[in-house]
C-alpha cells in the first residue's frame, strides 16, 4: 500500500522538482518530439537512449519517474537535495535496491491551460507496463491517460460552490475542477487511488479536496454538487474466472451496468441547475440503439446532451482492452482472453460497444429543455468545454423565445464558420450547400440556398424575420411559410454553435 502522504516531504519533492526544471517542454526537448511520441504509445526506448550520458538533475528524474527506470543511488541523492533518498522512500515513491534506485511509482509533469490560466502539475500514479515490462496489476491506478484529458478537455468553465469527483483514480479531475469551484469531494472504491490524490493534490499545493473512499454515491449519499464528473471504469469485461478485473477500468458490474448505475444515479447528487459530465461505453443488442438506452437511463427529469463518438464492433473491442491491460498478440494469454471476451459478448447479445460523452443537467424550474442523443465523430477536443458552454448558454436562451421572439432575435454566423458549394459540371446552380465549422465538433451541415441565404446574411445587423421577408421576397415564396420552415432550424443553428445572439 501506499504511504499517507506527509505534507512536509510532498513541498521538498516540489521544491526538489522545481528546482530541476522538471516540466513538459524541458523533457520533451530533452528526449526529443518524436521520443516524446514514443513514449505516448507506451516505447520509451527512445527517450532513454536520448537522455544517456546525462547526469544533470532533469535527466535523472526524467530516466526515474518519467520512463520508470533505475537510476544510481548517488545521482538521486544529488538531484534530490531537499527531500534526499530516504525522504522519497518514506512517500512510497522509490525503493533502493544495492547501489541503485528503483522507481516504485510514476510522477510525470502534465501541462494544460484553460480560462484561468495555463498550469503544469506534477502527477504520480502507478509504473505502467512499459516500466512493468508486462501486464499491469489488478490494483494499478493509472496516470492522466486520454479518456482522462478527453473529459478533462469536456468540462465546461463555469464556476459553482463545491464539485463531486465521482471515481478519481490519481486525482486528475479534481485538481481540474478545484480551479472551478471553493470545495472538490474526490471518491474512489480503491484506497490507493485515494492516496495517489492525496499525493498530487499536496506535491502541488492545491487545498480544498477531500477523500472519500466507497463505491458510487455511497460517500456522498444526501449531499448535492453544483459540478459532477466522472471517468467511471467503464469498461465492459466478462465476469469470468481468468480475465483481470482492473480497479482503474473494472466498475465490478456485468456489461454496462456501472455507467447506467451513474447516469441513473447522479440527479440526485445534483442542486438546481447543476451539470454532471461524464464518460462511457454503452452496449448495443440487436435492432436496439446504444444511445436508446442511454436515453431510457437519463429518464425524464433531466437535461440531457448525449454524444457518441464512436461504435466498436464485439472483436476491436476486444482487442483494444487486452492490449490496454499490457497483454501483447501472439501470446497464448492474449487469444484466451479475446476469447473470454467475445464469448461474454455472444452469450448476452452483444453486437456492439458505444463510447462517447455523456452532460445532464438539473432543470432550475419546470420541466426539461434539451434532450439530444446523437452521433458526432468530428472536432479538435481542445475545444470542446468552451464550445458546449457557448452552445448550452444559446439553447437556454432560444428556450425561454417563441417563434415571434426568436424572429426579433439578432443573429451572427460565428466566425469559424464557412460554406462550400458543390456544383455538377455544367450547371449553374450548386447541387450540394454546406456548412462547416472550423472549431467544436467540426460538423458539417447539408442546407438549403433558403437557410444558406439566412446565415450568410446573419451579420449583426438586422433580426432574423426581416431577414427571412426578404428572401421570400427574393425567392418568389410566402414569407410566412418560409419562417415556419426556417425557425426551427435556426434554433438547431443555434444550439450547434453555427450561429450566436449578437448581444
Amino acid at each position: 500500500m501506499l504511504p499517507e502522504p506527509a505534507p512536509q516531504l510532498c513541498q521538498a519533492l516540489a521544491a526538489d522538482l522545481r528546482s530541476a526544471g522538471y516540466a513538459s517542454a524541458a523533457l520533451r526537448d530533452a528526449w526529443g518530439a518524436q521520443a516524446d511520441d514514443a513514449l505516448a504509445r507506451g516505447l520509451r526506448g527512445p527517450a532513454a537512449r536520448a537522455l544517456e550520458g546525462r547526469d544533470d538533475a532533469l535527466a535523472v528524474l526524467g530516466r526515474l519517474w518519467g520512463l520508470g527506470m533505475p537510476v544510481p543511488r548517488a545521482s538521486v541523492d544529488a538531484a534530490l537535495p531537499t527531500l534526499t533518498v530516504t525522504g522519497a522512500v518514506d512517500l512510497g515513491l522509490i525503493a533502493t535496491v544495492g547501489a541503485d534506485v528503483a522507481p516504485a511509482v510514476l510522477v510525470r509533469p502534465q501541462a494544460f491551460a484553460d480560462d484561468a490560466g495555463e498550469v503544469e502539475w506534477w502527477i504520480a500514479s502507478d509504473l505502467d507496463e512499459a516500466a512493468l515490462q508486462g501486464p499491469l496489476p489488478e490494483d494499478h491506478v493509472l496516470g492522466v491517460g486520454g479518456a482522462s484529458q478527453t473529459l478533462a478537455r469536456l468540462q465546461l468553465t463555469r464556476r459553482g460552490g463545491n464539485a463531486l469527483d465521482l471515481g478519481t483514480g490519481c486525482g486528475i479531475q479534481a485538481l481540474r475542477l478545484r480551479r472551478l469551484v471553493d470545495r472538490v469531494v474526490a471518491t474512489d472504491i480503491s484506497e490507493r487511488a485515494l492516496r495517489f490524490t492525496r499525493l498530487n493534490a499536496l506535491l502541488n499545493g492545491v487545498d480544498g479536496i477531500e477523500t472519500r473512499h466507497g463505491s458510487l454515491f455511497e460517500p456522498v449519499a444526501g449531499e448535492t454538487f453544483d459540478r459532477v464528473a466522472s471517468n467511471p471504469p467503464f469498461v465492459i469485461t466478462p465476469r469470468v474466472e481468468g480475465v483481470p478485473a482492473y480497479e482503474y477500468r473494472d466498475g465490478g458490474l456485468e456489461g454496462d451496468a456501472l455507467v447506467a448505475a451513474v447516469i441513473e444515479g447522479v440527479g440526485a447528487q445534483l442542486t438546481p441547475g447543476g451539470v454532471a459530465q461524464s464518460l462511457g461505453n454503452w452496449e448495443y443488442h440487436g435492432e436496439e440503439s446504444g444511445l436508446d438506452r442511454v436515453r431510457a437511463w437519463v429518464g425524464p427529469s433531466l437535461d440531457a446532451w448525449v454524444i457518441e463518438r464512436e461504435v466498436l464492433d464485439p472483436l476491436a473491442y476486444a482487442e483494444l482492452w487486452v492490449r490496454d491491460g499490457g497483454t501483447v498478440p501472439g501470446t497464448p494469454a492474449y487469444a484466451r482472453l479475446i476469447e473470454a471476451w467475445l464469448d461474454d459478448f455472444a452469450r448476452r447479445g452483444v453486437t456492439g460497444v458505444g463510447f462517447g460523452y455523456v452532460l445532464l443537467r438539473k432543470p432550475l424550474a419546470g420541466a426539461p429543455t434539451l434532450s439530444r442523443y446523437e452521433r458526432v465523430a468530428g472536432g479538435g477536443e481542445g475545444g470542446f468545454g468552451p464550445h458546449l458552454a457557448w452552445c448550452l448558454a444559446a439553447h437556454d436562451r432560444a428556450a425561454l423565445l417563441d417563434d415571434v421572439d426568436l424572429a426579433d432575435s439578432v443573429l451572427r454566423v460565428a466566425p469559424d464558420v464557412t460554406e462550400a458549394r458543390h456544383h455538377r459540371p455544367g450547371e449553374g446552380d450548386p447541387s450540394v450547400i454546406e456548412l462547416r465549422q472550423g472549431g467544436g465538433f467540426a460538423r458539417t451541415l447539408e442546407v438549403d440556398p433558403a437557410l444558406a441565404a439566412l446565415v450568410g446574411a446573419c451579420d449583426g445587423d438586422l433580426p432574423v424575420g426581416t431577414l427571412i421577408d426578404a428572401i421570400a421576397q427574393l425567392m418568389e415564396v410566402d414569407a410566412a411559410h418560409l419562417r415556419a420552415d426556417l425557425l426551427p432550424r435556426v434554433r438547431e443553428l443555434l444550439v450547434t454553435g453555427f450561429v450566436s445572439f449578437e448581444d
